[in-house]
């Protein structure tokens, strides 16, 4: 009996030696499980009958903020972290996430894009240049394949739809889809990069087919290293800062910046954020 137990008591700590030395290889002290396995928090059932008032709204997230600093970085993968960017370009080449075109005026994610379309808008594409040739020394023209440019995503468009449900008296929130914004300079008619720096929208994401996606992969969270929520979490719970540039109206979606310019820009947007607001204020009787 005694044998047997120190037996077991052997196999005991080598099972537990060989699960510290896997740990040690991880680098953790535990086998982090709860982000990778996650799925997203399915949305409650909502009956047309119930929104009694409804309005889409488009506001941007500009990633250089330091509230959105954890959907920037890292621009280039760190071990199990990405950014936002690179998750889902991950998912349009890997997990068959569905890229739609920028075209449409609507942004009813209808007209899907290849991937070399997405290549294409992310600025990846063959180029020539001129390099001194190592014997005659005389300027030769090379072709080279450039890559995504990832790092000049600096913002991040966000299609949402704010409605009242009469049936729970809250106002709530539905992120639709949201667009990665490149930041760059224009280039003139032979390919060469001017000062003019321009903004242009890459491609549309589905939000609700993104969410399981999202949902397996954390974020940074700069307060605890064993806090990290997942990318899905962030947009769910709201945790990031932005601005509205337009909403539904009359003149098919316009744009703030069609009808305002400079300062008034902000105070349109601040306009639109307050009768969000005041709309669900003004249903209740005090």
């Amino acid at each position: 009996m005694k044998n047997a137990l120190l037996f077991l008591a052997g196999l005991s700590i080598l099972f537990c030696n060989g699960k510290l030395q896997a740990q040690d290889n991880l680098t953790e002290v535990y086998v982090k499980e709860h982000i990778p396995h996650k799925i997203p928090v399915p949305y409650p059932y909502i009956r047309e009958a119930d929104v009694m008032w409804a309005k889409i709204i488009w506001r941007v997230i500009d990633l250089r903020e330091k509230l959105n600093m954890p959907l920037y970085y890292p621009t280039r993968p760190i071990a199990n972290r990405w950014n936002l960017i690179t998750l889902l370009l991950y998912g349009i080449d890997n997990e068959g996430l569905t890229a739609y075109s920028t075209d449409d005026p609507l942004n009813e994610f209808k007209v899907p894009m290849t991937k070399e379309q997405v290549d294409a808008a992310m600025g990846a594409k063959i180029d020539t240049i001129r390099v001194p040739d190592p014997n005659t020394g005389e300027l030769v023209t090379k072709v080279i394949q450039k890559e995504r440019q990832l790092d000049e995503v600096k913002q991040i468009m966000i299609k949402e739809k704010w409605f009242f449900d009469r049936q729970h008296s809250t106002m709530q929130v539905r992120i639709l889809g949201f667009c990665p914004i490149r930041l760059h300079l224009r280039e003139d008619e032979a390919g060469n990069p001017t000062d003019e720096q321009i903004k242009s929208k890459t491609f549309w994401i589905y939000f609700p087919e993104a969410r399981k996606i999202m949902a397996d992969h954390e974020i940074y969270n700069r307060f605890n290293d064993a806090q990290h929520i997942s990318f899905d979490d962030f947009f769910f719970q709201r945790r990031f800062s932005s601005y509205i540039t337009a909403e539904t109206n009359v003149y098919n979606n316009r744009l703030i910046m069609d009808y305002a310019s400079g300062i008034e820009t902000l105070y349109e947007s601040e306009k639109i954020k307050e009768s969000l607001f005041k709309m669900e204020h003004d249903l209740w009787e005090y």
